[in-house]
């Protein structure tokens, strides 16, 4: 069996163990040893990112090439119209290539917990949330999408990866589970 811990990452943290400032990596939530990142979340992206033990496991859920899911909330500047969301699903051109065609809903704003620091509010500017669900992992890829057609991303919180999700975990919080490890 492996381990698998399901990690809300909070903003501004890395999703590594060393380099950063006191309180900037997992060292500061996580004091397991032997878990190890199954892929990332920017600096400035919020939410689940899974650690393991078993490298086959980590490959599996980090690698483009298993097509895990990856589904994220995101608050754009603006209103999607359709013609913005359907490039989206059908994936748009970036200057690393065209990226895979996503799923992609208008999205309620959910009920998430404040962000520190708060989201720059801009009064005569509205804002959106959809939801985007993408099988790859480049670098930023779901802010460059949204800016692409013309919603820059304001928050960006990764709510499930393949099967798991954050199902109720706040920031710093984890969860550790037991899985079978790649057969």
């Amino acid at each position: 069996m492996a381990r698998l811990l399901l990690f809300n990452k909070p903003y501004g943290v890395l999703s590594q163990f060393t380099g950063g400032g006191p309180g900037e990596t997992l060292a500061a939530f996580i004091q397991l040893p032997g878990l190890y990142p199954a892929g990332r979340l920017d600096k400035d992206s919020e939410g689940l990112l899974l650690l393991t033990d078993d490298g086959g496991l980590q490959h599996r859920l980090s690698h483009p090439r298993h097509k895990q899911w990856k589904t994220y909330w995101v608050q754009v500047e603006g209103v999607p119209e359709a013609g913005q969301l359907e490039r989206l699903r059908r994936g748009v051109e970036l200057n690393d290539g065209p990226t895979r065609p996503a799923r992609v809903r208008p999205l309620a704003e959910p009920a998430l917990w404040p962000r520190d620091p708060p989201v720059r509010f801009r009064r005569q500017i509205p804002t959106a949330w959809i939801e985007i669900a993408i099988r790859e992992g480049r670098n930023r890829q779901v802010r460059r999408m949204t800016a692409a057609v013309g919603l820059p991303t304001l928050r960006l919180v990764r709510v499930a990866v393949g099967r798991w999700g954050l199902d109720g975990l706040l920031p710093g919080e984890s969860r550790l589970l037991e899985v079978r490890g790649p057969d």
